[in-house]
C-alpha cells in the first residue's frame, strides 16, 4: 500500500502569502520510502502537526524552484540528515533547484546538498528506482523552464502521477496515459487562463487523453478556493472520471482500491462540499 497525505493544497503567490490554504506539499509513504514532494512554506510545521516526523523522511522531491514548492526543502534536508550529523537521504529535483538557471537561482544551497547521500537531477523522461517504487520524470511547461512532474509505479498496484505546475501543451496527455490516479495542479478555474499554469479546461483535456481511474485537483489559486468542488464536479461530468478537489489534511490510500479519506476539520465551505 502507498499512502499520500496532502499537507497543503494551495498554490500561487497570494494563497501562499495568506495561507488561505496550506502550501506544505504531499507526503508519500510506502513500505521503503518516506518521501516529501514539493515542500513549500509550512511543510515542516504541518508535518509535525500531523505526526509525520520529518526526521524519518528518506527522500525529498522538488519539481521546480518556486517558493510554494521548495521553501521548506532545506530545513527538511537538515531533518532528513538528522541535523547534518550524517549524509543521508536522496534529493530528486529539477536542474533549477540544484544548480539554478537563467531565470531562477539555485534554491537548495551547496551547504545543504553536502548533507545528502544522493542527488538525482530530474529531467523529462529520466527513470530511476528508489526503495520499492519506480519513477519516471514527466515534462512540464512553466515559468521555471526546468519544471518537471513525476510518475510513480508500484510493484503491485499500478501507477499514479503528479503534474506539478504546467500549462497545457500538445502531447502532455501521453506522459500520464495508463496511470490509475492523476494529481493535477490546477491553479485557476474554467475560462481563467494564466500563462504557465493549468485551468479546469486544461485538466479536462488531460484527463480525457490519459483516462485515469481517478483524478485529484490541487494547488489552488485564490480564484479556485471557494469553487474547487464545483470545478471538480465539472471535470467529472465532462470526462466521466471520478474527480475530487483536494483539501488540506486529506489522505489517499493507493492499493487494489483508491480510497480518499477527508479530515474531520475542513478549511472552508468549498472544501467541505468537495
Amino acid at each position: 500500500m502507498v499512502e499520500l497525505i496532502f499537507l497543503g493544497t494551495g498554490g500561487g503567490r497570494f494563497v501562499m502569502i495568506t495561507q488561505r490554504r496550506r502550501t506544505g506539499g504531499i507526503r508519500i509513504l510506502s513500505e521503503d520510502l518516506n518521501l516529501h514532494l514539493d515542500p513549500g512554506p509550512g511543510a515542516l510545521i504541518h508535518s509535525i502537526d500531523m505526526n509525520l516526523d520529518p526526521q524519518k523522511i528518506n527522500a525529498i522531491f522538488v519539481s521546480h524552484s518556486h517558493p510554494d514548492h521548495v521553501n521548506d526543502a532545506e530545513v527538511l534536508v537538515e531533518a532528513m540528515s538528522h541535523g547534518a550529523r550524517s549524509r543521508r537521504g536522496t534529493l530528486v529535483a529539477s536542474r533549477s533547484v540544484i544548480h539554478g538557471n537563467d531565470i531562477c537561482e539555485q534554491s537548495i544551497s551547496n551547504y545543504h546538498q553536502e548533507m545528502l547521500e544522493r542527488i538525482i537531477e530530474a529531467s523529462a523522461d529520466k527513470r530511476f528506482r528508489l526503495g520499492d517504487l519506480d519513477f519516471k520524470v514527466t515534462r512540464a511547461v512553466h515559468s521555471d523552464p526546468d519544471t518537471v512532474g513525476f510518475r510513480v509505479k508500484t510493484d503491485d498496484y499500478g501507477e499514479f502521477a503528479y503534474t506539478s505546475d504546467s500549462e497545457y501543451f500538445d502531447g502532455i496527455e501521453q506522459y500520464y496515459e495508463g496511470v490509475r490516479l492523476l494529481i493535477l495542479c490546477v491553479l485557476r478555474p474554467s475560462g481563467k487562463p494564466w500563462k504557465g499554469h493549468m485551468t479546469t479546461d486544461d485538466a479536462v483535456k488531460i484527463i480525457k487523453g490519459s483516462k485515469p481511474e481517478m483524478a485529484i485537483i490541487t494547488h489552488f489559486g485564490m480564484q479556485m478556493l471557494y469553487r474547487s468542488w464545483r470545478e471538480a464536479k465539472h471535470i467529472e461530468e465532462e470526462t466521466g472520471v471520478p474527480t475530487r478537489a483536494a483539501v488540506d489534511g486529506m489522505k489517499i490510500t493507493f492499493n487494489e482500491e483508491i480510497k480518499v479519506n477527508l479530515p474531520r476539520r475542513q478549511m472552508d465551505l468549498g472544501s467541505f462540499i468537495s
